[in-house]
């Protein structure tokens, strides 16, 4: 997976150096993963390797900019760790506002700003 994220073209040359079953293992991770999407390959690397450093910058910035329905959806949708970062909101049940739209967004924006 590393190989893959941080040597992309040269992913594969990066294994030669490995023998016996360990090579053939590493080489048919290597092509399972370079076979996901962009957006699979980086929630892979999201749950693999954690949360960006700064994401919690990052999701105040999304709140700040996001309108009152979208940013009750986004708190919503936030693990407790996070819903910390925002000690004014408080836990809501689903507003009508909502839209399916609207929580498609929230998910995004949340996967975006963390990854």
């Amino acid at each position: 997976m590393v190989a893959q994220v941080f040597g992309r073209e040269r992913a594969e040359a990066l294994l030669d150096g490995l023998n016996g079953p360990e090579a053939r293992q590493a080489k048919n991770h290597l092509a399972g993963f370079a076979a996901l999407s962009s957006a699979r390959r980086q929630a892979r690397v999201a749950v693999e390797f954690g949360v960006r450093p700064d994401a919690a910058a990052r999701l105040r910035g999304v709140m700040e900019a996001a309108s009152e329905v979208l940013r009750r959806e986004i708190f919503r949708r936030l693990p407790p760790y996070h819903r910390s970062l925002f000690p004014e909101r408080q836990l809501e049940p689903p507003d009508a506002a909502a839209t399916p739209a609207v929580c498609a967004l929230a998910e995004r924006l949340i996967r975006e700003a963390t990854r």
